[in-house]
């Protein structure tokens, strides 16, 4: 359900319009992914809206003293043409403070979020082609300690549904969507789990795990650490999921999300060396990993 205008929006966008027709001065960023400005930058006289064009599908927003408007126009380097199937996430830095969020389609603006709001790591997702981010700088008496900010990403709507949405997140995968998540996933390991902590406020568990094989990561979650030359590494999954430390190898897979590894697929090691043998001798393994 779309919310009316609130009051204030209106001028701007209509001056927005103006704007563009007279050919307004766009803010660049100065690497393309990430943006950084201050809102004292306006004049007094103007009721800015600025525009901020990113080229890349992670990045950061870091808005100071904001005063007037901001619109983030994100345009990942792909076809326009597939522009319908990305997923649009962003995540506010814990003390983001200063402006509200909405999403902008022709002029109709709703709500995403509220200045103010304080909900721990709360992501929001909506798709690229539900609108464009408008961001309204609040009233304020003194704006000296005020800093909106959020890290954004976009992804195919597949993967976030699988990040966001799913209707069983904690139940196990088949054979055939462990082995997909073998050959798909951002990192695949084999390993154990040596300790969880539980994070209460933001309904998240912490998995800390012993490598003792790493087949493959996209970023450096997991790493040699100490004298012993052990590699450890976190994963985060809900709450809700209930997970224990326990003997045993496992199969981690999973996806990078705001620089975390979040758990995708999870079997243990043993299972997974029976789904993938069967899988080849079939010629049915969707991709090579030595699963010894």
């Amino acid at each position: 359900m779309r919310s009316s205008p609130a009051a204030g929006l209106l001028p701007l966008l209509l001056g927005l319009r103006l704007l563009l027709g007279g050919g307004a001065a766009a803010q660049y960023s100065s690497d393309l992914c990430n943006w950084k400005g201050s809102g004292l930058t306006h004049e007094s006289h103007k009721k800015d809206v600025e525009q901020v064009y990113l080229r890349c599908s992670e990045g950061s927003i870091e808005w100071m003293y904001p005063t007037g408007a901001l619109i983030v126009n994100l345009r990942p380097n792909t076809s326009p043409a597939s522009y319908k199937h990305l997923t649009v996430c962003i995540k506010p830095f814990k003390d983001s403070a200063g402006a509200n969020i909405y999403l902008e389609k022709t002029g109709e603006l709703k709500l995403l979020v509220r200045d103010g709001d304080r909900s721990p790591s709360k992501v929001y997702c909506f798709g690229y082609d539900q609108g464009g981010l408008f961001i309204e700088a609040t009233p304020q008496q003194d704006i000296s300690r005020k800093i909106t900010g959020f890290q954004y990403e976009l992804m195919s709507k597949g993967m976030a549904s699988d990040l966001h949405t799913g209707s069983a997140p904690c139940r196990p995968c088949s054979d055939t969507e462990v082995l997909l998540a073998v050959c798909t996933s951002d990192f695949v390991i084999r390993g154990s789990i040596q300790d969880v902590t539980n994070e209460a406020e933001e309904q998240e568990s912490v998995i800390h795990v012993g490598v003792n094989k790493l087949y493959r990561q996209k970023s450096k979650v997991f790493q040699l650490t100490g004298e012993s030359g052990n590699w450890r590494g976190r994963i985060k999954t809900l709450l809700e999921c209930g997970v224990k430390p326990g003997d045993g190898d496992f199969l981690f897979t999973g996806r990078m999300h705001f620089g975390e590894a979040r758990l995708g697929c999870a079997p243990r090691f043993k299972d997974f060396q029976r789904m993938y043998k069967e899988a080849k001798d079939k010629g049915l393994n969707p991709c090579e990993i030595g699963p010894d």
